[in-house]
């Protein structure tokens, strides 16, 4: 059995939807399962600290959680076309697993929530996969084979799954979003055993 790490950020959400969707499609993949975590809000204030276990929701991310995951799928909320200060915060801080290599060859997939339909969706998953890159990881995205990326009016892109959440965060997920998710996650899970039974 293999770990999938579904590692996001969310404020609204919104994403947090999105990830529990991607779990449940790598859960259906024999042989994988996923291991949902987050990570802490960051601050300007310096007092301000976040406790080490969240209140309520899934735990927070820890390095040894990327180290043992056979792939990883990566989400988080546009802010102005990148990804939240969180999760950069947290990607800044993985330069030991990167001087080890821990994460060459690893399949990742990204997925992002937007305000607007025109809210920097591409840009943020673009953005977002620039480190997985730098970690030598292997970037898996959604083919026009999956035929909502054709019918879709909301989000979906080539590059990984999207949704437009409105300026407040509350339009639910569409079908196709839903799909483009559920085929994102089987997608990467099925990558991730193909690569190990490769070796």
């Amino acid at each position: 059995m293999i770990n999938i790490l579904v590692l996001y950020y969310s404020q609204g959400g919104s994403v947090r939807e999105m990830a529990k969707l991607i779990a449940r499609s790598i859960a259906s993949v024999e042989g994988a399962q996923p291991r949902l975590r987050t990570v802490p809000k960051v601050s300007a204030n310096h007092e301000a600290t976040e406790p080490d276990i969240p209140e309520s929701g899934d735990p927070y991310v820890e390095l040894s959680d990327l180290q043992e995951c056979a792939g990883l799928a990566l989400g988080s909320p546009a802010r102005f076309g990148n990804m939240a200060a969180p999760m950069k915060y947290f990607l800044d801080g993985t330069t030991s697993l990167w001087l080890q290599g821990a994460l060459i060859n690893k399949p990742a997939a990204v997925f992002t929530s937007t305000g607007s339909m025109h809210g920097g969706q591409e840009a943020t998953l673009l953005t977002m996969m620039l480190p997985l890159l730098h970690h030598g990881m292997i970037l898996v995205g959604l083919p026009y084979s999956e035929p909502e990326l054709a019918s879709t009016s909301t989000g979906g892109t080539p590059y990984g799954a999207s949704h437009v959440a409105g300026t407040m965060d509350d339009r639910p997920i569409s079908q196709e979003e839903k799909a483009l998710c559920i085929a994102l996650g089987k997608r990467l899970a099925e990558t991730a055993i193909k690569l190990r039974d490769d070796h």
